[in-house]
């Protein structure tokens, strides 16, 4: 039986994490849980799944939560704060640390779990694009290991099992392009929030439905495919694939190319993350043959989506870049769903915050913390 710490239990990767283990009954035990401020949902959690230990990023949840434990919390250690989060990183007792936490709150945590040695499940992208050389160094030094839960990444780590990483040609991306794939370019200013909120094939939060719309969720699984894998960034490409079946592809230098397919349901990445190198039947049952049907494949569109082309201008800047896209695509993000920016303003608002950064190579945490604070800053002044 493995061990689990999930961090960010109550976000969409977390729940679908803990519908896993519901599914693999005896298999995997919860030794931890985290959320930023979502009291109600933890008590409903800790009380299902009896964790030994819960962090809660503000310190007003955690004092709620302990409130609504009453009694039934006893036994159970409730930490506040970031520090929360970095102290069941580092756990020991843990097997597998579960990385959802969005936004950068996650980056110190998913550091710590690598230094640890642990087996890092991870989710959330901010990560491996603000500080992937960070991230690289510290598995490396501290003997841990990454394993990626977004189903394109598990794809190609999963289709790479085929050969050796030196037998690699090209990582083929696949993107569903979101509502607006046909799209007149023209009309893409005037997309509201609640259209650019209505994805045709997956049901995700919020911030990541807009980056799939703009496609940026693309632009940044380029510099984290960079790191993961450890292949050159014009050796990554992207093609939008409208059924959401085939998740991506590795070709090999003898021309073979093996693709992982599979219905888009989010549990099956993270079940295969979380049993790996064991396959085992969840219940998600299969994706029959006989009703794919067509299967198409496109580029993407540079002036229907530039968020694409910036991933790969931060994957190949490297330093500090990623750390600027990913934290200007925030604020920018933000700003769009409160309706302060358009559409089309939130690829903008990054492009220029990209262009005027002071990058830094072979950054240390500091550094792309610092990177982060200015991105935000330039991005927040830019949409005033």
């Amino acid at each position: 039986m493995k061990s689990l710490c999930i961090l960010g239990s109550t976000g969409s990767i977390g729940k679908s994490s803990l519908d896993v283990v519901r599914a693999l009954d005896g298999r995997l035990r919860v030794r931890s849980l985290a959320a930023r401020k979502s009291a109600t949902e933890m008590a409903e959690q800790v009380r299902e799944f009896r964790p030994e230990r819960v962090a809660m990023v503000e310190e007003s949840a955690a004092r709620e939560l302990a409130s609504m434990l009453g009694p039934e919390g006893d036994g159970v250690e409730i930490l506040a704060g970031e520090e929360g989060l970095v102290e069941l990183a580092r756990d020991g007792a843990a097997d597998i640390i579960v990385s959802a936490v969005v936004g950068a709150a996650g980056l110190r945590p998913a550091l710590e779990a690598l230094a640890s040695g642990h087996t890092l499940a991870i989710a959330n992208k901010e990560p491996l694009v603000a500080a992937g050389e960070l991230m690289v160094r510290a598995a490396r030094e501290g003997g841990g290991m990454m394993l990626p839960v977004d189903s394109e990444h598990s794809a190609i780590f999963q289709a790479m099992r085929s050969g050796e990483p030196s037998e690699v040609r090209r990582l083929i991306l696949t993107a569903s392009g979101g509502p607006f794939r046909e799209t007149p370019c023209e009309q893409l200013e005037k997309v509201t929030p609640e259209q650019a909120l209505a994805h045709p094939t997956w049901s995700m939060g919020p911030k990541i439905t807009v980056d799939s719309a703009t496609m940026m969720n693309k632009g940044l699984e380029v510099v984290e495919a960079r790191w993961l894998f450890g292949v050159e960034p014009d050796a990554i490409e992207v093609w939008v694939h409208p059924q959401s079946i085939v998740h991506s592809i590795v070709e090999f230098i003898d021309g073979s190319m093996v693709a992982q397919m599979g219905l888009p349901d989010m549990r099956l990445p993270i079940q295969y993350a979380l049993t790996y190198p064991e396959r085992v039947d969840g219940g998600l049952g299969g994706c029959e043959v006989g009703q794919i049907g067509e299967l198409s494949f496109g580029r993407t569109d540079p002036e229907r989506f530039p968020a694409v082309e910036l991933g790969h201008e931060a994957a190949a800047a490297g330093g500090t870049m990623g750390a600027v896209l990913n934290a200007a695509n925030e604020v920018a993000v933000s700003c769009f769903l409160a309706e302060r920016i358009g559409f089309t303003d939130i690829a903008g608002t990054v492009a220029e915050a990209m262009g005027a950064h002071k990058l830094v190579q072979s950054p240390d945490l500091d550094d792309i913390l610092e990177a982060d604070a200015w991105a935000r800053e330039r991005a927040g002044a830019g949409t005033e």
